[in-house]
């Protein structure tokens, strides 16, 4: 697996009908900066409202996974996002004028092969990933539905599916690494069978749907009534079919390819944990339903870790903002510049390091011959560290003041001395509105806890 963040080298289009609003849409996928992820953009609706791909926006799973966000809503998300992760890219901004991307042939093929024509461009940051500590499970006894992430210090994913259908019968598939995915998995589309074509139709879905952009499974003999109704639902002037096997008469690419768009299906699924994985992911009779279900898991128990986790500092990795890029963003100086580098930042949290040396000035008055770093410089250097976070919400972050105007709870667990390596990590507490923003910081020392505070900050634009 790629160790970076990855964009795109430049903006591509592509262009369709979605299958179930049957809505035309043109999308057009622009590189992003590191730690943005996935976002839809609604530029047909005033304002271009965004929509993150996250779990915690999907409001529907009717045969497909809908996301929404304030006014914005995107249907059908999962096969475009699976393209994204199949390719490891990590940033990218998809602008759309509809409602629902395009289903072009059911597949992510499509996807895949206008993003390789945009190139692949590696970010100088590190992948944020989670790395699935222990068993995770999610079960569904009445439909024999039953998903689990499993420790692995890679991706694998593996799908069992089984419709009772002489048809198709027992199928599995599986991904052991990206490699495989262009040739394997984006190219297996999406299926349903004949018995649900009806419902389908009838609850308003599929209305792009068409035998180039999808697989109907007969496992029954067919009457001439029930194939003109059909052709007339589709708009066709007629149909055939064998005994059983597809509408149409379609073949298949693959002897398990309803398995394989499965397993596509969940690695889009997947994306909306809004991390890239490290697990072993096994699924038996998987669906949209119970893949946001078990993505909700995945991500509560992310949290569980995320809130415990001590941050891991490795000083071979590059960092996100070093020195010069801090100093164009803090406006503080020697010797009050109290922070070296941010390891890891995004909408919520940042981490920050600072190495503690002797030759600090403070060392000169404070505790001669005993030194001690002043818990007060502590707060200060992590009040820092978050005002990095603050600032990061903002556009143009040179135009604003961080002032830290609040603390509760503060505790001092472990004195800190020269030598030492303070690693800082400040999450908001609450989304930052008018300018105020809430965060609880900690700060570490070989892993332990040296000190911890909530802090309140307030952004104040600078006086033209």
């Amino acid at each position: 697996m790629k160790t970076n963040q990855h964009t795109i080298k430049k903006a591509v289009t592509i262009s369709g009908i979605g299958l179930h609003t049957g809505v035309p849409s043109t999308m057009t996928f622009k590189p992003a900066k590191t730690n943005h992820g996935f976002k839809f953009q609604r530029i047909d609706l005033e304002g271009r409202p965004t929509v993150d791909a996250d779990v915690d926006n999907v409001v529907d799973v009717s045969r497909g996974t809908t996301i929404e966000q304030g006014e914005a809503r995107v249907h059908t998300v999962e096969h475009t996002l699976a393209a994204l992760v199949g390719l490891e890219i990590d940033n990218v901004l998809i602008e759309i004028d509809g409602p629902e991307p395009p289903i072009m042939d059911g597949s992510s093929m499509d996807f895949v092969r206008i993003l390789k024509e945009a190139g692949v461009e590696e970010q100088n940051v590190p992948r944020n990933f989670f790395d699935v500590d222990s068993a995770i499970h999610y079960s569904e006894p009445s439909k024999n539905i039953e998903i689990a992430a499993l420790p692995l210090e890679d991706y694998r994913l593996t799908v069992m599916v089984d419709y009772n259908s002489p048809v198709l019968g027992s199928q599995y598939a599986t991904l052991n690494n990206f490699a495989q995915f262009e040739q394997e998995i984006a190219p297996c589309r999406t299926f349903c069978f004949l018995h649900e074509l009806e419902m389908l139709y009838k609850n308003n879905l599929i209305k792009g749907g068409d035998f180039d952009n999808a697989i109907v499974i007969v496992d029954r003999i067919l009457s001439q009534e029930e194939m003109d109704r059909l052709a007339k639902m589709f708009n066709k002037p007629s149909i055939s079919v064998q005994s059983e096997g597809t509408l149409n008469n379609v073949e298949l690419r693959y002897k398990n390819e309803p398995a394989r768009h499965k397993l596509l299906d969940l690695i889009g699924d997947l994306a909306l944990v809004g991390q890239p994985l490290r697990a072993q992911i096994l699924a038996a009779r998987p669906g949209h339903a119970a893949n946001v279900a078990f993505a909700k898991k995945i991500k509560q128990h992310l949290r569980r870790v995320v809130r415990n986790q001590v941050p891991k500092y490795d000083p071979k990795l590059p960092p996100v903002l070093d020195i010069n890029k801090i100093a164009s963003i803090l406006p503080h100086r020697y010797p009050f510049r109290l922070v070296d580098k941010i390891i890891y930042l995004d909408e919520n949290s940042v981490v920050g390091v600072k190495n503690v040396t002797i030759n600090e000035p403070f060392f000169e008055g404070h505790f001669p011959g005993n030194p001690v770093m002043p818990g007060v410089l502590q707060i200060e250097a992590m009040a820092q560290t978050g005002g990095i976070l603050v600032l990061n919400t903002v556009d143009n972050p040179e135009q604003y003041w961080t002032y830290f105007v609040g603390i509760e709870d503060c505790r001092f667990k472990k004195m800190v001395m020269p030598c030492d390596t303070l690693v800082f990590k400040c999450e908001l507490l609450a989304p930052v509105r008018r300018g105020l923003a809430k965060m609880q910081g900690r700060a570490f020392v070989a892993g332990e806890l040296a000190c911890e505070a909530v802090m309140s900050a307030v952004l104040v634009k600078k006086d033209k």
